[in-house]
């Protein structure tokens, strides 16, 4: 989708460097990061820029020092770019790539909602897509899983036992929910505001959901949750995380904040309370795709709705209006 265009971008990629791939775009995202772009929150991207940064598809060309995938390979094309060799690659820190990498699809470069991408680091930046997974599963293994493992659950030390409440259902939200129930927590709780969205919490694995209520102030004014989840990107969201988290617990934010969030220090300091951030690395993409093409995950029903590229303006309204559409993640697909 380009920043300030309506129409459905047609323009085929080129080869800029020895380690890029063109890959041609099978089905490809949008995300909650592409609506911030279009609301001027991420003014670093310039105008005219194609935004998207999760795709699968078919690699149709390679640049000459390319190894691991061939012109005909069917890849995930992973939301973040790896250069494979500076330190913070090595330690598989992919999100945080100081050699050209880092999250630029979409970005610093044309990103994926167009009919081809050019795939920067492509060795690094692509995963072989198996020929009995679902397009749609594809693409969640690009970004959503990967984040709401990766910055969700794992930041989070979720555990058996646990009670874990994880504050905004949308798509990285109910994607945490689905991936925290493999560690056998105690309960997991969904908090949302969209009544359509604590139903598909429900669906999806979490034992309640419901609009901040007698619940959460129970917890907040008990034991507390071990783990709190924020994925909703509000300050007021964060500030409920603070206050249900229990002594001892983990915050762990994934959603993006356009807005300053406040750090409720004077109610925090004594609690010994560990909050993390993070960029999404997608190093845990493989093992992920184990889970879900051996039947461990199912993450299909994430994907509510789904629009040829031809339809992508009417794909950002349906998706940009969730809580009353009822759309999780919108996926958009060749023609």
């Amino acid at each position: 989708m380009l920043a300030e265009e309506t129409q459905p971008p047609r323009l085929l990629a080129a080869i800029e460097d020895p380690v890029d791939a063109i890959v041609r775009v099978d089905g490809t995202t949008i995300c909650g990061t592409d609506l911030h772009i279009r609301c001027g929150d991420l003014p670093e991207v310039k105008p005219g820029t194609v935004l998207g940064h999760e795709a699968a598809g078919e690699v149709v060309e390679t640049g000459r020092e390319v190894r691991t995938i061939a012109p005909g390979d069917r890849v995930i094309v992973s939301s973040v770019s790896a250069c494979g060799r500076c330190r913070f690659c090595r330690d598989s820190m992919f999100g945080q790539c100081h050699g050209g990498g880092g999250w630029i699809l979409g970005n610093l470069i044309n990103g994926t909602q167009a009919e081809f991408v050019r795939v920067p680091f492509a060795d690094y930046s692509t995963r072989r897509w198996p020929a009995s997974l679902a397009l749609e599963d594809a693409v969640l293994l690009a970004e959503v899983l990967p984040t709401a493992y990766e910055v969700g659950v794992r930041n989070g030390h979720v555990g058996p036992g646990d009670t874990v409440v994880v504050v905004g259902a949308g798509p990285v939200g109910l994607a945490a929910v689905i991936i925290a129930r493999i560690y056998s927590p105690r309960r997991i709780i969904a908090v949302d505001l969209s009544s359509a969205r604590l139903e598909a919490a429900h669906r999806l694995g979490a034992d309640s959901a419901e609009v901040p209520g007698r619940l959460i102030a129970d917890l907040a004014d008990g034991p507390g949750a071990e783990v709190v989840i924020e994925a909703a990107g509000d300050p007021e969201s964060f500030a409920l995380c603070t206050r249900v988290v229990r002594s001892g617990g983990h915050i762990a934010n994934i959603g993006t904040h356009g807005k300053s969030a406040t750090l409720h220090l004077e109610a925090l300091w004594r609690k010994n309370v560990t909050i993390s951030t993070g960029q999404v690395d997608t190093s845990s993409t493989p093992w992920l795709l184990d889970l879900v093409t051996s039947g461990r995950l199912h993450i299909t029903r994430l994907v509510t709705h789904t629009f040829g590229l031809s339809r992508i303006e009417d794909a950002y309204q349906v998706f940009s209006h969730g809580p009353a559409t009822g759309a999780l993640k919108v996926v958009l697909h060749r023609e």
